[in-house]
């Protein structure tokens, strides 16, 4: 744009000199004015980076990937680029969602949905990564244009509705269908939801929709006093889902409208509780689901999981067995001659020769490693023992 503009500054330029009357020159003046304007405002904003057609592993300062293609050359994936392939929808951009938009988008993720109906406020500015220019912005539409000029790689979807409300919850769930990213994809068009949501009820609609698709989702939530939470992966079938075991808050009847105090944060509720930041206390644990369930769908799903069990076992044995025998020994042969030993195979001999004194030197005292065998009580009895020489001891005694 910078260079066009330029051009359009030369070409008036070069009109005016050729215009021999000079009443139409006030006007020329004018437009190089406004060109020149408008120079000055594209050379200020800021500079977005062009589309990476493909991640490359070349470690060089102009290379978005490089750092994060370094987690293939250590083995700890084998194939990075694969990101590019899978969508996550986030549902609420508050909080804990617009940090996972922003990791995400970071990391270079294929697709990303974004719903929320909230608009972008003064008071978003303490944690959020909106920015003060943006208030009155939908969160959703805020969000798309600060994560694009993140990373314009990331293919990203904003929806700016309520999912609780029945239009909103049927957009929500056509837009979970929607397959055009990836049409060979099984399942739905998602691979993952995560919940970032800050009441009950919402929370309730995401776990309806993923029951329905059987879509894996994760549910995460932060309590009042900002330093506890809790984060939850809910397979359909598998784990309990969230009607399975709702919190006891809820279960108990409470209107959850009623425990949000005046000048607390909306999203602070005492049902997300897990983590304690300040004890640094995180306890883990797997909860099945339940077979009383109230969801209609969750039953279903639980159904389909324990029929397609034994072959799902089966099929994870078979592979167990399969990589095993083509892996082999992690250590057969390396350049550096590292070799894995079982603690078992150490004997007491190597363990004393770690502690053998250069030649000719001795020890003061014995070796730690040596075992002596203590002296029998019989040996240590005088030869003079027999019962008759005793006798005539205890007599010669008597006599003095």
């Amino acid at each position: 744009m910078e260079v066009e503009l330029k051009e359009m500054s030369s070409d008036l330029e070069t009109l005016k000199r050729s215009l021999p009357d000079p009443s139409h020159h006030a006007s020329i003046d004018k437009m190089q004015l406004r060109v020149q304007h408008l120079t000055n405002l594209a050379e200020s904003a800021p500079v977005r980076r062009s589309k990476v057609k493909d991640m490359s592993a070349e470690v060089v300062d102009s290379n978005p990937y490089s750092r994060l293609m370094a987690l293939q050359r250590m083995g700890i994936v084998q194939n990075y680029e694969r990101i590019r392939e899978f969508s996550v929808a986030i549902v609420g951009i508050g909080g804990v969602g617009s940090v996972a938009a922003e990791m995400l988008t970071r990391c270079g993720i294929g697709r990303l949905l974004l719903y929320d109906y909230d608009k972008v406020e003064l008071a978003n500015m303490n944690r959020l990564f909106f920015r003060p220019e943006q208030v009155g912005m939908t969160k959703t539409d805020a969000a798309v244009q600060t994560l694009s000029d993140i990373n314009p790689d990331v293919a990203l979807e904003s929806y700016t509705l309520n999912i609780t409300t029945l239009q909103g919850f049927e957009t929500f769930m056509s837009s979970l269908k929607n397959k055009t990213f990836c049409p060979s994809e099984e399942g739905s068009g998602v691979d993952l939801v995560l919940s970032c949501v800050d009441n009950y009820e919402a929370r309730m609609v995401v776990n309806q929709a993923c029951n329905e698709l059987n879509q894996t989702w994760m549910e995460s939530g932060v309590s009042e006093d900002a330093v506890s939470g809790h984060i939850q992966l809910l397979v359909p079938g598998e784990t309990a889902c969230f009607a399975c075991a709702p919190p006891l808050v809820v279960a108990s009847g409470v209107d959850e409208r009623t425990l949000k105090r005046e000048g607390v944060c909306a999203a602070s509720l005492p049902t997300t509780m897990g983590y304690n930041a300040l004890k640094d206390f995180f306890p883990t644990m797997e909860m099945k689901p339940n077979p009383q369930c109230s969801n209609a769908a969750c039953l279903e799903r639980q159904k389909e999981y324990i029929l397609a069990k034994p072959a799902r076992d089966a099929a994870a044995k078979a592979k167990e067995k399969e990589v095993s025998a083509i892996e082999g020994p992690v250590h057969d042969d390396n350049e550096w001659n590292i070799s894995v030993v079982d603690d078992s195979e150490l004997v007491t001999a190597d363990i004393r020769s770690s502690d053998a004194l250069p030649e000719g030197l001795v020890r003061e005292l014995p070796s730690a490693d040596e075992f002596h065998k203590p002296t029998s009580p019989q040996e240590t009895i005088n030869p003079v023992d027999d019962l008759e020489d005793l006798r005539k001891q205890l007599d010669a005694l008597n006599a003095d």
